[in-house]
């Protein structure tokens, strides 16, 4: 079961790799609404299809205030040569120690018989780091319901009443 609605996000700063080099990157961004996207590899059919299908809609979640990080296990070297192969726009942290993968309860052990990876699992974060939305998916081929992402990302966006 992924980490409850409700609860503390855990933070974490992990590497990400672009063009300019290794960056850390921490989450929940602080101060803003946050969709962790927690995916099995890099360079797989499904995986490169969320993240594309992501990449095409990311104005979407700007408008709603939202950073959107994507985690494998994958090093910070395969995930970048995968974005720029498939033109992912996202940003991409390596989860390579599987710390956060454990952290927010989505560990997918022996995927395809090759080892423990990210279960695919959606997360929307608001900007005080509470936990809103957590979906783990029944299988690694699944996708996440990205429309009840987007409606929670509004309802953290509305004025408190």
């Amino acid at each position: 079961m992924p980490l409850s609605v409700g609860s503390q996000a855990p933070s974490f700063t992990l590497k990400s790799k672009s063009a300019s080099g290794l960056s850390d990157v921490t989450f929940p961004v602080a101060g803003k609404n946050t969709v962790l996207l927690f995916f099995p590899l890099a360079f797989t059919g499904v995986c490169t299809q969320e993240l594309c299908d992501i990449t095409a809609g990311l104005s979407a979640y700007s408008a709603l205030n939202a950073d959107v990080i994507g985690i494998s296990v994958d090093s910070p070297f395969a995930q970048e040569a995968w974005a720029q192969k498939e033109k992912i726009g996202i940003t991409l942290v390596s989860d390579l120690n599987k710390e956060a993968t454990k952290a927010y309860d989505v560990l997918f052990p022996g995927l395809a018989g090759i080892g423990d990876t990210s279960g695919r699992a959606a997360f929307v974060v608001d900007k005080n780091g509470i936990v809103q939305y957590a979906e783990q998916t029944a299988t690694p081929k699944d996708l996440p319901n990205f429309e009840a992402v987007q409606a929670k990302l509004q309802t953290c966006n509305a004025p408190k009443t």
